[in-house]
């Protein structure tokens, strides 16, 4: 293929100047064992000399095969314009509706651009505020992409009807924000850290609009923590949404009925608009069953599966927010490239902190992994999955195995659920979400993410690299 067809570039980058050093960074980490081998040594014993000859070996191994991965980092680099010219076209940008008095209700279409789902997860109202969830949640809500294509999924995992308060009030705030962040060209799109971070604008008119939208958003976020600080939620609130009934039976978080709740149908183009009359994104709130004689495992793969069904699933955690508009199409120029995008079963981003100290001696801003190691892993069969940051191919999530006739159905996800009554649709996506469903099936071991293990995104990488599939590893 041509290169000026392709979709994305592959450039190798040369090695770093001292990167046969970098590893000395672990030098503390591997020197540990060495020293409280040597003073057992010192005291006597053929035992602990050769123990320690074991862990010299085991770390010098680990040496080398750190600085293997760090000959030939590549970068890639995605081309967004050709995505726009082959998948969308001029007249799907803005579709005219419906005339409401004297706005315009429009949706966007995307052309052939398929659609997504993002999940989100918190576990723990308490460690994870909702506050915080949901700035996440519009961070990904607001991307750089047509919201008739996107689903947001919350996994509440503590099953609080505190976040699922929260993500009500976040469903009507996006009606203001995303408009907002689409006309001001907003990054990052997280209120909470663009508000924190950006300076008030110097025009009168932005400056208004401005702080007419922070009003909002502290508003918001103090009613939630008044309702979470208090325990209560206002009967006034509780009409507004029939989810809220789903917590009068007394439930607690380690034991409960599942729970699905869609707050936001991006199907229905008359009241899911926003302030403008654009179409929102779909908004779903779940909480697995969780029953105390039973193991609790991820249940949103299925669950999307009869909401939306969208090709693409990317996960995140909800601590971190998305801080690039665009990521959404930086991922798909790699999973709709004409040459090598059906090989692609995953493309994940870095995993980046803003709230580093400035001298931070442990290595949690993860520089080394972020800008050397992943890029290095890139080269030599693809970077892992870390759990978070990562747009996945559905299919490679449902056990799917890769072969060279491989070809993927972008059009699959909501337009086959259009028909049926969204109460139906909720109660069959309950049914997915008991404990029992997945008893006696591959769901765990084949299927989605491997259950029985503490770093169940490690595993479930090299299920997917095993069945054929490759990765790659984006850092804009």
């Amino acid at each position: 293929m041509a290169p000026e067809r392709r979709l994305f570039a592959t450039e190798k980058l040369a090695r770093r100047p001292g990167g046969v050093q970098a590893p000395r960074r672990h030098g503390a980490r591997r020197d540990l064992p060495g020293a409280v081998l040597r003073a057992a040594a010192c005291r006597g014993g053929r035992a602990a000399w050769l123990g320690m000859l074991a862990a010299e070996l085991w770390f010098g191994f680990y040496w080398v095969v750190t600085q293997s991965v760090r000959w030939s980092p590549v970068r890639r680099r995605t081309f967004k314009d050709r995505l726009t010219a082959r998948f969308e076209t001029t007249f799907s940008s803005c579709c005219l509706l419906k005339r409401r008095r004297s706005s315009c209700v429009a949706i966007y279409g995307g052309g052939r651009l398929p659609c997504v789902d993002i999940f989100v997860s918190t576990a723990d109202p308490q460690a994870e505020p909702p506050s915080l969830v949901v700035a996440t949640v519009l961070s990904v809500m607001a991307y750089n992409y047509p919201p008739d294509k996107l689903s947001v999924y919350l996994s509440d995992d503590g099953c609080s009807v505190f976040t699922f308060y929260a993500l009500w009030e976040a469903s009507v705030f996006a009606k203001q924000w995303l408009p907002f962040c689409k006309r001001r060209n907003v990054e990052p799109r997280s209120p909470a850290a663009y508000f924190s971070e950006s300076e008030k604008p110097r025009d009168p008119r932005v400056l208004k609009e401005w702080l007419l939208i922070k009003g909002l958003y502290e508003e918001m976020t103090e009613r939630i923590d008044s309702a979470v600080k208090s325990g209560k939620i206002p009967e006034e609130i509780k009409v507004n949404h029939k989810g809220f009934s789903e917590w009068d039976a007394g439930i607690t978080s380690k034991d409960h009925q599942p729970i699905v709740q869609v707050l936001i149908n991006g199907k229905d183009r008359t009241s899911a608009v926003d302030s403008e009359g654009n179409v929102l994104p779909t908004l779903v709130y779940m909480a697995r069953e969780k029953r105390p004689q039973y193991h609790h495992n991820s249940k949103l793969i299925r669950v999307s599966s009869v909401i939306s069904n969208s090709p693409i699933i990317m996960n995140v955690d909800c601590d971190m927010y998305s801080n690039n508009s665009e990521s959404i199409r930086h991922a798909l120029c790699f999973f709709l490239d004409e040459e090598l995008g059906h090989k692609i079963g995953f493309v994940q981003y870095p995993q980046n902190f803003n709230n580093m100290t400035k001298n931070n001696i442990y290595g949690n801003s993860l520089n080394v992994i972020n800008q050397v190691e992943m890029g290095g892993l890139d080269s030599v069969g693809g970077p892992p999955y870390i759990g978070t940051g990562c747009f996945h191919r559905r299919e490679t999530l449902c056990g799917k195995r890769f072969y060279k006739e491989y070809k993927e159905d972008w059009d699959r996800g909501t337009k086959e659920k259009l028909e049926q009554c969204m109460d139906q649709i909720e109660e069959k996506a309950k049914s997915l979400a008991t404990c029992t469903y997945e008893l006696n099936t591959e769901w765990g071991s084949e299927i989605g993410v491997m259950y029985d293990c503490p770093v169940e995104d490690i595993i479930t990488r090299l299920a997917i690299h095993c069945r054929g599939w490759e990765s790659v590893n984006m850092n804009p």
